[in-house]
């Protein structure tokens, strides 16, 4: 595990706004007196105060508080922060992707759970193909429950042309550290999967659910050899392109089978997410097969980590 950092840093108004928006899905049920949110990425904690102090704590604090701190100086990336779909920096106007339309998308699923692999798809939807998407109702993962995704992906992998690459938690565990956060991973992951995507197919967009501004996605590729580029960044983008969202639920499937067979390896279930409960769960492997256990199935940086041990430890 890094070493856990606090970072605090005050932002404006138009820049609270904003952080209320991108950190809406990883909030906390609780909120501290005086804040206005607190959210939890997986490695850093977040916590925003109505004063506008902005507080960051985690082994990733310096690098998510950097990032607001950026958008602070560079106004051209607030244009990008904005919802609304005001996410093309340079040309600060909505991108609207057009639905008859053929392209490749990528999307990923686990970030945000303890327990299970990370899991990034890059797909292939021709425009011949969206009729029969949108009568199978694709939409975005989190829309849909499992017993949903598992009896509609079948028939997308039959038909829907995709690439998947999936870092196990060994594998996840041994490569986190001060030069690779949880962006840098996930850029890292949509480039590979994107750019065999790309290949021997005719599309018109190539679109990324856009987690980080573009700046800093291409950053994080600087020692990759030609990473791919003419990508289109879009917030939500699983509910506005049909790539994106095929994508969504085929590395929802992948992850709903590993996370599974993982739980029946340790004769246990793993709960999604990065609540209580798999704490819970977490002291009774650790009670179970020792410490070293949680190397294998969880991700070691996440705060649920030091919950676990401490109590076990008592």
């Amino acid at each position: 595990m890094g070493k856990t950092i606090t970072k605090v840093i005050r932002v404006d108004n138009e820049t609270k706004k904003l952080m209320n928006e991108f950190y809406k899905d990883m909030k906390r049920d609780k909120t501290p007196p005086y804040a206005v949110f607190q959210a939890d990425t997986g490695d850093t904690i977040v916590t925003l105060y109505e004063s506008g102090k902005a507080m960051f704590q985690g082994v990733s604090a310096d690098i998510e508080a950097e990032m607001w701190e950026s958008i602070k100086k560079d106004k051209s990336d607030i244009d990008y922060f904005m919802d609304n779909d005001k996410v093309n920096m340079e040309k600060k106007e909505e991108i609207v992707i057009p639905l008859e339309i053929s392209s490749v998308g990528s999307d990923e699923v686990g970030t945000g759970d303890y327990y299970g692999p990370i899991v990034v798809t890059a797909s292939y939807v021709n425009k011949e193909d969206i009729p029969f998407l949108t009568e199978l109702g694709v939409k975005d993962s989190k829309k849909l429950s499992d017993e949903q995704i598992l009896r509609i992906v079948p028939k997308i992998i039959k038909k829907i042309p995709y690439k998947t690459i999936m870092l196990s938690n060994k594998e996840y565990n041994d490569n986190y550290g001060k030069n690779m956060n949880m962006n840098k991973i996930k850029a890292i992951l949509h480039n590979k999967v994107l750019t065999e995507m790309v290949k021997n197919n005719n599309y018109e967009y190539i679109v990324v659910d856009q987690f980080e501004s573009e700046k800093s996605y291409y950053n994080h590729l600087s020692e990759i050899p030609n990473p791919l580029k003419g990508i289109t960044f879009i917030t939500k983008a699983e509910d506005k392109c049909l790539s994106v969202a095929v994508s969504s639920l085929i590395s929802r499937y992948i992850f709903i089978k590993e996370i599974d067979k993982l739980g029946d390896k340790y004769d246990i279930f793993l709960p999604k997410g990065a609540n209580y409960y798999v704490e819970d769960v977490g002291i009774k492997l650790v009670n179970k097969y020792g410490e070293k256990v949680l190397h294998d199935v969880a991700k070691l940086n996440f705060s649920n980590t030091d919950r676990i041990l401490k109590e076990v430890r008592k």
